[in-house]
């Protein structure tokens, strides 16, 4: 088992950190994107908000399996556009995270006491404003436990990146079980890396939620 990970090493230390760079942007492009959506739905912008609604709803309710399709083979097919194996990822699993992140981030705005708004107009703040002072901090405060979900959800949906024959750590795992064998040594491997990111993710999500769940804003 040691020589054989001393051999193979090299190939997944290269996967996994592709893995995680994936990952990493893919949630921070979630992040974002989540955010400007959500803050569109709570204003009720006029075109955006609806389209934001059929956005979340037509992400959340489709697999990320079928968006990569699309991307990295309807895409060519029907406009001619090209895209990487790392562009295709990196895309799919930001818009599938817009979806769920928008949710998150709705669901912390529900939270946000409407005297607040309220008290926000009253003084002459705009929607920029009160979105900045009022609605953001608290609305990022009340979301984190949803927020981290949906980051763990992300990173393991990273496996699916399989389906199109990428450079993954899941691809390549799967490709040495079909190569060389050593199917149990191969799964623990796989299995090992990603505990290695969610474990301790997840431990540093739960203390963070217990720090901030006696933190309250004035109602």
């Amino acid at each position: 088992m040691l020589q054989y990970l001393q051999e193979i090493f090299p190939l997944l230390e290269s996967a996994f950190w592709l893995t995680l760079k994936i990952s990493f942007l893919g949630i921070l492009n979630a992040l974002i994107l989540g955010l400007i959506i959500s803050l569109t739905i709570f204003f009720k912008i006029p075109l955006l908000a609806p389209i934001s609604n059929a956005f979340v709803a037509f992400f959340r309710n489709t697999p990320l399996l079928l968006h990569l399709f699309f991307l990295y083979f309807g895409l060519p097919r029907m406009f001619g556009i090209l895209l990487s194996f790392e562009t295709t990822a990196l895309l799919g699993l930001s818009l599938l995270g817009a979806a769920y992140m928008a949710e998150a981030f709705k669901g912390g705005i529900a939270q946000i006491a409407s005297s607040q708004l309220e008290s926000g107009k009253a003084i002459g703040l705009n929607r920029l404003q009160i979105a900045r002072y009022i609605v953001i901090p608290q609305a990022l405060s009340y979301s984190i436990p949803a927020l981290g979900a949906n980051a763990i959800f992300l990173f393991k949906e990273t496996s699916v990146f399989t389906a199109i024959a990428g450079t993954d750590i899941t691809t390549v795992v799967i490709n040495l079980i079909s190569n060389v064998g050593h199917t149990n040594e191969n799964l623990t491997l796989l299995v090992v890396a990603y505990a290695i990111v969610i474990i301790p993710f997840t431990l540093l999500l739960s203390q963070l939620e217990r720090r901030l769940r006696y933190a309250e804003f004035g109602a």
